[in-house]
């Protein structure tokens, strides 16, 4: 068909949105049988492209629902409402190892959503395509603020819900690369739970003295959410991912400041020496680091570290004393931590002190460790970095596989949000005004 008889309509609804809302594409004005290849673009803030693609024919009344019809090729196959971005990839020729990560959470994630005509596997930028939609993902709802905090020397950021709350509260860790990392805090404070993202192994006053953070680091974060004045005090969690599930645990079990409502812990870990401080995990790692390996594409696989789980109780957070309700999260095809394996032992640890009603267990098959919010896009492997002394840089191995990575992350956030408001509201709707004596 000629373009000059083409009048291509293309929707996408909502065209601005929170990244964890699905939206639909919709293609109009098109012949029945009609190919066409929706095709998706991203230029992250590394400057760095990232692309998907779908191959679909139209209907008999020459129509294209992404939500309802199925892609026959790209980037994925079938039906995938939100397939444009969770199988978004670097763009041919890109240097190996890139992972995309939002670092400004206060602009949006611009998406680029064209059509072009017939099956197209490629060249994209090439060719003029027969129309497009600019679409924003956005971390931050309307009316949430970002509060910088420095208070007791913390280097962290808070993000509070429009409204005057007072809002339940979350104190939320990343993993072992380090850095303030806003993004997952921004989008759990969207949903109406007050979150500080935290930095705790390279904070400002670790530059400034090389000494790694001790327990009395989380604790001042945590005091800093119980005493902010829009924040019930009684009715805070705590989230850790990788390496932050070892610092959250620790913590949860072990503080007499931090009287948690509950804890997420995300493809995570128990072994640590309880004893010693925050630093002796770091140390642990470097004294494990032979058991490390590469795979066949010189890919470092680190789920052996910690293995096997050891008997000492010593050696590992005790779990049977946790007092808080638990939710585990474990990517079944983990190759960067043996989450699995912590996943069961604490389970049989607190089965065996009678406190195994507070444990839920998330498990997801071809599932590796980043599990992220939904349709962040899928990285098998990408360039790493420690914090270890000295740094290693590596392209790490996360395991995995792009659709079932993509179905556990929508389907483990869904969860996890639901199991934040259980245990922070307690049926309270959210948004409600909680009466002042929740924040005694």
């Amino acid at each position: 068909m000629d373009r000059k008889q083409l009048c291509v309509k293309l929707s996408v609804q909502p065209s601005r949105g929170l990244m964890d809302e699905k939206f639909t594409v919709l293609v109009q004005n098109i012949l029945p049988g009609f190919q066409l290849t929706v095709h998706a673009l991203h230029q992250c803030e590394d400057g760095h492209s990232w692309e998907a693609f779908a191959h679909y024919s139209a209907n008999t009344t020459g129509t294209v629902d992404v939500s309802q019809d199925p892609s026959l090729g790209g980037t994925y196959s079938g039906v995938e409402p939100m397939g444009l971005l969770w199988s978004l990839r670097p763009v041919s020729g890109s240097i190996p190892g890139l992972r995309l990560r939002k670092v400004n959470v206060q602009t949006p994630m611009v998406v680029t959503i064209s059509v072009y005509q017939g099956h197209q596997m490629g060249g994209f930028l090439d060719q003029v395509p027969l129309t497009s939609v600019v679409v924003e993902r956005w971390y931050m709802a309307p009316g949430v603020r970002r509060v910088p905090i420095t208070e007791g020397s913390l280097t962290a950021t808070l993000f509070l819900p429009s409204g005057p709350g007072p809002f339940p509260g979350l104190l939320d860790l990343w993993g072992g690369g380090g850095k303030l990392v806003e993004y997952r805090a921004a989008l759990l404070a969207s949903h109406g739970i007050a979150s500080m993202a935290l930095d705790y192994l390279t904070p400002q006053i670790t530059l400034e003295t090389g000494k790694i953070v001790d327990n009395d680091y989380f604790e001042t974060a945590f005091r800093v959410l119980e005493q902010h004045p829009q924040i019930l005090g009684s009715r805070i969690a705590m989230l850790g991912l990788s390496f932050g599930t070892a610092v959250t645990l620790r913590m949860a079990v072990y503080s007499e400041v931090m009287k948690l409502r509950c804890v997420v812990s995300i493809s995570g870990f128990h072994v640590q020496p309880i004893d010693g401080p925050v630093e002796q995990i770091v140390a642990l790692f470097n004294k494990n680091i032979k058991k490390t390996y590469l795979d066949k594409d010189n890919q470092m696989i680190l789920r052996d570290l910690l293995l096997p789980i050891p008997t000492d109780p010593s050696l590992k957070v005790d779990v049977g004393r946790l007092q808080c309700p638990l939710l585990l999260v474990v990517g079944e095809d983990d190759q960067n931590c043996a989450a699995v394996e912590s996943a069961i032992d604490m389970k049989e640890m607190m089965e065996r002190a009678g406190n195994s009603h507070l444990l839920t267990v998330l498990s997801y098959k071809n599932t590796g460790h980043l599990i992220e919010p939904p349709f962040t896009p899928f990285a098998r492997a990408s360039t790493f970095k420690t914090v270890t002394c000295p740094p290693m840089k590596m392209m790490a191995l996360w395991g995995g596989d792009v659709v079932g990575h993509s179905r556990a992350q929508e389907d483990a956030w869904r969860k996890t949000l639901d199991f934040l408001r259980e245990n922070l509201y307690d049926n309270i709707r959210p948004g409600a005004l909680f009466s002042n004596q929740d924040n005694n």
